[in-house]
């Protein structure tokens, strides 16, 4: 028998592990951003990078690639885990975060996001409503 799991109520030393592709595309030097409205998990999320939680047995590198083409479109390459932190909104969540080369575009299958915008690495923080940690933000400044 399943049962769903209310992420917010699981009980201290139980996490749920996000996966988050920084997709850059090396000929504009942009960022691809998405962005959210009334996400239940983070009430004040606006902009954000794309990804999501890998399926069961799913390895983390294949489930930041098939997040970012569920949610943008977007065919990547990971280039592997750049960052990780647990989310300051909830102490529960730990994110993975993967900096992805963009290789080409397709039709997106969900409606995650609202709106797409490519971006340049200076200009990502200032479209944030949450937390953006300081390790990301010298990470994503070097990416010029």
């Amino acid at each position: 028998m399943d049962k769903k799991i209310d992420v917010l109520d699981f009980k201290k030393g139980v996490f749920v592990v996000n996966v988050i592709g920084i997709v850059f595309d090396t000929k504009t030097r942009t960022i691809l951003i998405g962005k959210k409205e009334n996400d239940p998990n983070v009430p004040k999320l606006s902009w954000c990078f794309p990804g999501g939680r890998p399926n069961h047995n799913e390895e983390l590198e294949a489930a930041v690639k098939r997040e970012v083409k569920e949610e943008t479109g977007a065919i990547v390459e990971s280039l592997g885990p750049i960052f990780a932190r647990i989310l300051p909104e909830h102490k529960n969540i730990i994110m993975i975060y993967y900096l992805c080369e963009f290789i080409s575009q397709k039709d997106k299958k969900d409606d995650e996001f609202t709106e797409l915008k490519w971006v340049k690495p200076e200009e990502v923080e200032k479209y944030f409503t949450t937390s953006f940690h300081p390790t990301l933000k010298e990470y994503i400044l070097n990416l010029k």
